[in-house]
């Protein structure tokens, strides 16, 4: 990647503001996941029904996903970040008062359903803003800012299982994150690029994709593409393979080896800990060795680490939590990149792979729950496994141009 400017202070100072985002928006998440196990039992929902419970954000994040596009184009990265942080504070709110005041599966749902709007909105704002300062710079970065999305998942992961574990009110711990999270991110996002920054709008980062012209040609075609569908593949498994940690981790270690709650979301810790090394790491392996053979190690190493939590007892259980965390550090991202290798079709072809890698995060919730309801939720983690291999299969569809 080749420098269009100097690395200016204001380029500098915009790239530590989207660290800062990314770190936050990843401390908001955790706070909501590191919490799941107590939603569950102070719901008293079966795996079943706090499945179908979760469905609600992932809904949420759908809808805001395409919406993202039209808001980032109409107002800009910043202001749309700041929108999305509203909307999250107001779902966290209304999630924690559900579950510890109203016992209410429904008002939780909808609660979670503004947090899932939100947090699609601000992922788009803040990854966005991440690409304009990457083009900036002239080097890749942006699986450092993705590391430190996964650093602030893991000390509010860790702070969520400390809170579990003094038996804090869900609706306490949320409230505190929203005072955090809207104290924060004004601050951080003065320091985002003023929209006078973007050059060629063809190549602009918070153009709307849903627009017509250059970003919108050829998306039909890209549906019919096979390489492009493989990667999709690729995508997908991916982010089943860590959404699920993400939503189950800690339900199955705590309910399928009898720990307290917290250990269960001590286990969460230390999936985003380990995959926070992954890609903070991984880049230099890729550049190094290749996408292909680095990402087929991962895989492999996602199933063995899966295959630990389910089968290696209490304290190897640990263990594969960490292993599993490293296995899905980099499939994301690298299906991503892959799919932009020919800037010239990267719009539409990340269009169809991200629409692909997202229906993960809407099956797998439900998908989860109805299977630990007739497996328990600890046994069901063995889909992580098939969805590795799938994508094993599918890998040669990622290799980079000059390495085919």
């Amino acid at each position: 990647m080749s420098a269009i400017a100097p690395p200016t202070p204001v380029v500098r100072t915009a790239r530590t503001a989207v660290f800062t985002a990314f770190a936050i928006n990843g401390a908001g998440f955790a706070a909501f996941a590191s919490r799941v196990p107590d939603i569950k039992h102070e719901l008293g929902l079966t795996a079943g029904e706090l499945g179908l419970t979760l469905f609600a954000l992932s809904i949420g994040a759908v809808i805001g996903l395409p919406l993202s596009g039209w808001f980032v184009h109409r107002f800009g990265a910043a202001r749309s970040a700041l929108g999305a942080a509203m909307v999250q504070s107001v779902g966290l709110v209304a999630a924690g008062f559900a579950v510890t005041t109203l016992d209410h599966r429904g008002v939780t749902m909808a609660g979670l359903l503004l947090v899932g709007v939100g947090t699609g909105l601000f992922d788009v704002s803040m990854n966005l803003e991440g690409a304009s300062v990457e083009r900036l710079l002239g080097r890749s970065i942006m699986p450092h800012f993705h590391a430190a999305f996964s650093g602030g998942t893991v000390v509010s992961a860790l702070i969520g299982a400390g809170l579990s574990y003094l038996h804090v009110p869900v609706l306490a711990h949320f409230a505190a994150t929203v005072v955090l999270l809207l104290a924060v991110t004004p601050w951080f996002l003065r320091a985002f690029l003023p929209r006078d920054a973007e050059d060629d709008p063809t190549a602009d980062p918070t153009a709307d994709p849903t627009a017509s012209g250059p970003a919108k040609a050829g998306i039909g075609a890209a549906w019919r593409e096979p390489r492009t569908l493989l990667i999709g593949v690729v995508v997908f498994a991916a982010a089943f393979t860590e959404g699920t940690a993400n939503d189950w981790i800690g339900v199955a270690l705590s309910d399928g080896y009898d720990l307290p709650r917290w250990a269960g979301v001590l286990g969460f810790a230390v999936f985003l800990s380990a995959m926070t090394a992954g890609r903070i790491l991984g880049t230099r392996l890729l550049d190094a060795r290749g996408r292909l053979p680095v990402l087929r190690v991962l895989f492999v190493a996602a199933v063995g680490g899966s295959l630990l939590v389910v089968f290696g007892g209490p304290v190897l259980a640990f263990v594969g939590a960490a292993v599993w965390g490293v296995g899905a550090s980099l499939g994301f991202p690298v299906g991503m990149s892959a799919a932009a290798d020919d800037p010239r079709r990267a719009a539409a072809r990340m269009s169809v792979v991200s629409t692909i890698g997202y229906t993960a995060f809407i099956a797998g919730p439900p998908m989860l729950g109805f299977l630990g309801d007739h497996i328990g939720v600890l046994r069901s983690l063995l889909v992580v496994g098939a969805m590795a291999v799938v994508a094993i299969a599918a890998l040669p569809a990622v290799r980079e141009p000059d390495r085919r």
